[in-house]
Parts: structure tokens; sequence; C-alpha cells
């Protein structure tokens, strides 16, 4: 392969390593650094979760204080709301003042935001823009401030690192995978930058934390996924020490350990010449390869466990790994099914990594639960039960009014310009900590679907799947379900892995017919809409061999950011069963 100044076609030949087969050691200067900033964020949280109504008051005043001069401050008064003198009085001034928002009624605003206008949302101007996905099809941009982001973002996450080193003293000893979205994805017209907040804060972390990191921020910007989740795990595995991985979506565990069992052998090359033998663009591959380090001993141990075992999994080739950190609420659990064999769990500890939505970083758990703790002194909240959703006169219920087990809607208001924001999160209430509720993701409130009336949700489709595979013994890899209008009945996708077509068919009139049958027993709405003839009999279809990753390489090529990539396994949506349409086996 022809060579220029030590670079190769295809890669960058570093300095040889040794591979060294060790246990972390407990960095203790590190850990003593995380834990006195975090116990002191600690100590504030514990307070302020106390008092959630004085804390809630106090959190609002100061929101509407710092925007108050805001164009949509002086359109909303929010002057006279602070004018009131009790917490009830600022609760109720402010419900009348500003009517509960979606995206939609807001675009308008940041629009004029992004052209270069000032206080219009929030004070000044933001410092960056983070998108999602939005529901009529165009991306939304949420504002982030400066103070916003190195204030809230960025003591959040140093009060997140204080309780994994309180919990696992090695998690930062070793390597450190985290897969974050890009930083800078482009730039607003008025030239502010807009990418994932998440890729922002990876690039500020300090030095002695950061050199710890299997790969730079960099590599989420390889355009081509498979690429991607080939070059980030290349550069993992040349570390046996990992000791800490983390990264949002569950989805994105499958994906990489798939990507592993398929090219292992040529990782293992890989690792043993310093080059990466895939193509990376040329603007990023002088910032990436110098993380791979030519390991021939680390290579031979690789290709020798892939003899020793059938399929190799990360409690083999990361055997000192110490947290594994994903969502785990909501629909991540059919993911989580995928690869909970393959970890060591007396060794690892798998934690929630907390309620995080691009519109806000709302908690996290502090121990080892999926609840997060909801920082009360950062967002003021609002919540809607769950049983007054379709009512026009809704009550809206302040943090320290919610109650153990029930399920509710989220409202948000940030010092980032939403304000009383619908997030369309369905959540429920667990234990208290201190005095403050505690709670975790069910679904999006899309995530319940009704043609009729039913109000099918997703948590049930979901259980009646697993439940009719089971009591048959299928193997049913990936399912996806759609409401559709036109029919007026229910489409199954299901994907049976190695079967033939015979196989497939009648595995497939079968799932279809008791899954039918299940949530007629889960949902009296829905068998009574079935029974009445309005909702007609579900259809069934095959999909084809790795049904998600087809379905996503067809969603990142139609615009789709990889990074915020997530859908829900029951939906009405033309769009995408569009797209599940074009995979179904022929």
């Amino acid at each position: 392969m022809e060579t220029v100044s030590g670079l190769t076609k295809s890669g960058y030949r570093n300095n040889k390593t040794e591979f060294v087969n060790r246990t972390p050691k407990i960095p203790f200067f590190l850990n003593l650094g995380l834990r006195i900033i975090g116990l002191f964020l600690h100590v504030k949280l514990r307070v302020a979760s106390r008092f959630p109504y004085m804390e809630a008051y106090k959190t609002l005043r100061k929101i509407l204080r710092q925007n108050e001069f805001t164009s949509y401050g002086r359109a909303h008064h929010f002057s006279e709301v602070l004018q009131s003198d009790t917490p009830g009085e600022l609760f109720m001034s402010y419900q009348r003042a500003v009517r509960p928002n979606d995206y939609e009624k807001l675009r308008p605003l940041v629009e004029r935001q992004k052209s270069g206008e000032r206080d219009v949302l929030l004070t000044g101007s933001p410092i960056m823009y983070a998108t999602t996905s939005g529901t009529t099809g165009k991306p939304k941009w949420i504002p982030i401030s400066r103070s916003y982001l190195h204030t809230l973002y960025h003591r959040m996450s140093e009060h997140w690192l204080y309780i994994f080193v309180r919990q696992r003293p090695r998690a930062f000893g070793g390597h450190i995978l985290q897969i974050v979205g890009k930083d800078v994805e482009g730039y607003a017209p008025d030239g502010t930058i807009y990418g994932s907040v998440s890729g922002m804060l990876v690039k500020e972390i300090p030095h002695i934390l950061r050199k710890r990191y299997t790969a730079p921020a960099e590599v989420m910007n390889i355009s081509d996924s498979q690429t991607r989740n080939y070059v980030i795990m290349t550069l993992a595995l040349q570390w046996e020490d990992l000791t800490f991985w983390a990264t949002a979506n569950p989805s994105t565990i499958v994906e990489l350990l798939n990507t592993v069992d398929e090219r292992l052998e040529q990782m293992a090359d890989d690792i043993e010449k310093g080059v990466f033998s895939v193509e990376i663009e040329p603007r990023l591959l002088d910032i990436i390869a110098p993380y791979l380090h030519s390991n021939p001993k680390r290579a031979n141990h690789l290709r020798e466990l892939k003899k020793r075992y059938a399929t190799i999994s990360p409690k083999d080739y990361f055997p000192y790994l110490q947290v594994l950190s994903t969502w785990k609420c909501g629909n991540a659990k059919i993911y989580i099914e995928k690869f909970i064999d393959r970890f060591n769990w007396r060794q690892t500890l798998y934690t929630e990594l907390g309620y995080i939505a691009t519109e806000c970083r709302f908690g996290h758990p502090i121990n080892s639960s999926s609840e997060s703790v909801l920082f009360p002194q950062y967002h003021y909240y609002e919540f809607v039960d769950e049983q007054e959703l379709d009512m026009p006169n809704k009550h809206f219920l302040q943090l320290s009014e919610l109650e153990h087990g029930r399920r509710y809607c989220v409202y948000i208001t940030t010092n980032c310009g939403l304000y009383r924001y619908n997030m369309n999160d369905i959540v429920e209430v667990g234990g208290r900590y201190i005095n403050t509720p505690t709670v975790h993701f069910i679904s999006k409130v899309n995530g319940i679907v009704s043609l009729t009336g039913e109000k099918l949700y997703e948590a049930q489709f979901i259980r009646a799947v697993h439940q009719v595979a089971e009591m048959y013994n299928m193997s049913v890899p990936f399912f996806v379900g759609f409401a559709n209008a036109e029919t007026s009945a229910y489409d199954f996708y299901f994907e049976f892995g190695g079967k033939s077509e015979k196989q497939g068919e009648q595995m497939l009139d079968l799932l279809t017919r008791e899954v039918d049958a299940k949530l007629q027993q889960i949902n009296i709405e829905y068998e009574s809409k079935r029974n009445s003839m309005r909702l007609k009999e579900p259809t069934g279809h095959i999909l084809q061999p790795n049904a998600y990753t087809r379905f996503k390489e067809l969603c990142l090529k139609d615009g789709f950011r990889d990074g915020q990539f997530k859908f829900n396994l029951l939906m009405q949506d033309a769009y995408r069963q569009g797209l599940f349409n074009q995979i179904v086996k022929g």
C-alpha cells in the first residue's frame, strides 16, 4: 500500500504499543476531584429536593426574571406574572399568561432568532441549537444559551460522573467508550452552530478524563454508518482495560456487537498493524487515525478468543468493564434483550442513563434503579394525568403533587426559551428522593395509537408479542406495528431469523392471529372494537433479515440524524410504514 509521510491510503500507522493484561487501578486523584465537585452538587440537590414546591416557585421566578424583557416575555406579560406574592399565585398567573406550547407554536420565534434577532425567546442569543426530528417533518431547533450549556448541563454531567465514582471506584480507571452525537452539523443563517449538546460537552471534558476516551468526538462525523460502527469498535477493542461504556440508545449496542461478530478478524488485523482497512473521509483521517495503535499482542489475543468461543462477547474482550449506561425504559427493553446475556453482570453495573431529551436534561438515577431524580432547581415542571390527555380543560399539577404509580404527561419550562412546552412524554412516578418524586420514561404520547377509540398502548403491543412468542417458543428478533387508517386495521411486521419461506408463513399466520387475540385480552376497548368489526382483522408481514438495521439505513439516507435515531414500536405513521414496506420479504 502506498505510504506518504506515514499516512497510508486507508489509515495512519502509529508507534507500536504493547498489549498489557492487567486489572485497572482505582484512579485516586481523578476520583478525588470528581468526588469533591460532585459532593457539592449532590448536597445542593438534596437541599432542593427537601422542599420541591418552594423550589419550583424559586426556579420559575428565576426563569421568568431572566427572560422578562424578551419578545416572548413582553407578549406574555412576564412582568405582571412576577408581581405574584405567593407560589400558588405565581403558578396560576403563569398558567393564565402562557398557554401550553408545542414546537410549531414556537417555530416562528426560533426562525427570527436563527436570522440573528436578539432577545426573542431568551435574553441575548443562543450559542448553539440542538436539533431533533419534528412531527411535521421539519427538524426542531432547540435554542441553547451559554449559561444553560456551561452551568446546567456541565453541572448535571459532573454530578452524573460523581454517582459512578461512588458506585464503582474503578469506573474511570481504564478506557472510556462514550458515543455521542455530532457536535457541529451546520450553521444557522446568522452563523450559530447547530448539532448535538452531548457532542459539545465531550469536547469540553477535562483533559485528565478525555485522554481516556477510545475515540475522538469527530468519529461521529463519519458519514457511512457501517464504517462508523467499525471504526468505533476497532478503536475500543484495542484496549482490554475498557471500564466505562455509555450510549443513549441500546439499539446502538446491538449494532456495535453485530459489527464485532461479523468483522472481528478484520479488526484484529487493523489493530496488529495500527492501520484502518476501511476508507475514512480525508478530513477526518488525521484526527481519528492517531487513536489506533499497532498492538500485535492484543490482536493475537482477540484471535485466540475467536477460536475459543463460537461467539465472543463483551464479557470476553472487555473483561474489566465496570459500568454500562444506556436508556433502559420504554421500548428500549426490546433491544436490551438482544445483548443481556453477553455481559458479566456480576462485575458490570448496568444503569439507566436518565431522563434526557434534546429539549431538556431532566435528571438521572442516583443509584442502581431506573428511576430518575428530577433536578427541581434547574427546570420548572408541570404534569397532566394520563387520564386527562383528551380532556379540553386539563388540570396541571406541580412536581410535589405527583402520586406514586400514576402516569403523567410532562410539560417543561427552561431558561432557554421553552415555556410550558409539551414533551409528549408519558412518565410513571416511582419512589421519592427526599421529598421529590422520581420518574421513569414509559413512552411518547404518540406511542398510544387509536383508530376507532381503542387507545392501544405500545407497551401492550410489546407485551402481547413477547407472551405469544414465548408461548410458542418462537424467535422474533424484531417487530413493529402500524395503525392503518385506510384499512381501519393494524399491520404487524415480524422478523423471523433463519426460517424457510414456508416456516415463516406458518409462523406469521399464527403470530398475527395470537397477538390479535392477546391484545383483546389486554385491552378491553381493542376487544370491543374488534368484536364490532369497527376495527378490522390485522395483517401480518414478514421482514427481511436485519430489518432494524435496514430500516435505520433507509432513514439515514433520508436525512435522519444517527445520534438521535429512535422510534416507537407501535405507530400511526404512513411515512415510516412505507419504509418498512420496502424491506418486507418479496
